[in-house]
């Protein structure tokens, strides 16, 4: 995925790779630098699509615009928009990487605490064009949910590699097992055709040779049973030939299956911005003052704020916080912050704005489905 520049600047994504199994120490290290790197990554993919907007420049410089030529008026190029004064050393690349994950223009520490306590009227400022002082929705979705993925790395929060289907692993014991048990026989049967031997020697072999066939007999009865085609799922077909081939990839490997859907919601997360905005559309369908970039604006700083509670409820919870606490809190604060949101970002009354929450409570069940479908059929067609 790439992401677009803006004043001639680009940046990208660099994806994560699978976790190997090569030692403990190096997989805890690796996903902690991996986490590390998605953190600066949101940050700087935040700061790109919102680089110095809405701010007024102060001061004046003189001579031409190092990238246009443009006779300077200013700190910045009225044409193309690059500084006047551009730095080439080591340490400005560091300040550029802090600055874009930690600062944010200065605008993030302005945004946070209205997203927080006051939603409504956050939402409402930035619908209305107070555009300078905040962060824009999208960069803040990037921002909270690099940073959540960032930390699920961190604290070692991922789906189990190691997930195997129990009939497939019962028939794949079974396979190993008989094989030992041919190769033994084997050379048990060598024993009787060996002139050295003697006769004690062989009746043992006779004997154990016998034991053998028997455990093999029992195995051949029980292998029809567990059959590894009757692990899978492979006698569900859809006809699509490539999505076919994705559910025998899954139900042999569920491992692989459960990382690629992690992988993709993490690479989807977007998605939730489409996808919600029919519902909240259908909520205020006949109010015509409002318009699709309003419950645009919505949603983004709603799934931001979401992402953002989550990352503070996983960390509570790494901290050794009682899962009933963590339970409330995850059902308390989204439908609170949902209403604070709707009442002062809408305008509605009390009555209104908890009609409208209820009902969006339940279109978020709906959206979250639709999304899990999604990602879990790209996964499966990838």
């Amino acid at each position: 995925m790439a992401m677009l520049s803006r004043n001639g600047r680009a940046g990208a994504i660099k994806m994560r790779s699978p976790r190997t199994k090569e030692g403990g120490n190096i997989r805890n290290m690796c996903g902690e630098i991996e986490a590390i790197g998605d953190l600066a990554t949101g940050g700087l993919m935040a700061r790109a699509v919102e680089p110095h907007a809405g701010k007024a420049q102060a001061g004046g410089h003189h001579g031409s615009c190092l990238n246009c030529g443009t006779t300077l008026i200013g700190e910045h190029c009225h044409q193309c928009g690059q500084a006047a004064h551009v730095h080439r050393s080591i340490g400005a690349i560091w300040h550029d990487l802090l600055h874009g994950v930690l600062h944010l223009e200065g605008k993030l520490w302005g945004t946070l605490p209205l997203l927080i306590t006051r939603p409504g009227e956050l939402t409402r400022r930035y619908i209305d064009g107070q555009r300078a002082r905040f962060v824009s929705p999208m960069a803040m979705f990037l921002f909270s949910v690099f940073t959540l993925f960032a930390v699920l790395s961190i604290l070692g929060i991922a789906p189990p590699a190691d997930v195997t289907n129990p009939t497939a692993q019962v028939a794949s014991g079974l396979e190993e097992a008989k094989k030992q048990l041919v190769a033994t026989r084997a050379s048990q049967a060598a024993r009787l055709t060996d002139p050295e031997a003697s006769a004690d020697r062989k009746a043992r072999a006779r004997e154990r040779i016998a034991e053998i066939d028997a455990e093999l007999q029992v195995i051949r009865d029980a292998q029809p049973t567990f059959r590894p085609e009757r692990a899978e799922i492979s006698g569900f077909k859809t006809g699509w030939k490539r999505l076919d081939y994705g559910i025998e990839k899954a139900s042999k490997n569920p491992g692989l299956a459960l990382y690629k859907l992690q992988a993709n919601s993490y690479k989807f997360s977007w998605l939730l911005i489409p996808l919600s905005l029919p519902f909240v559309w259908v909520m205020f369908a006949w109010r015509r003052e409002f318009h699709a970039y309003d419950h645009a604006v919505f949603v983004t700083y709603s799934i931001a704020f979401m992402s953002l509670l989550f990352i503070v409820l996983t960390i509570l919870g790494a901290m050794g916080v009682s899962l009933t606490i963590l339970t409330v809190l995850g059902a308390v604060i989204p439908p609170f912050h949902i209403y604070r949101q709707l009442r002062g970002g809408y305008r509605l009354r009390r009555g209104s704005a908890l009609f409208r929450t209820a009902l969006l409570l339940v279109f978020i069940q709906v959206i979250a489905t639709l999304f899990l479908m999604l990602v879990l059929g790209l996964g499966l067609i990838g």
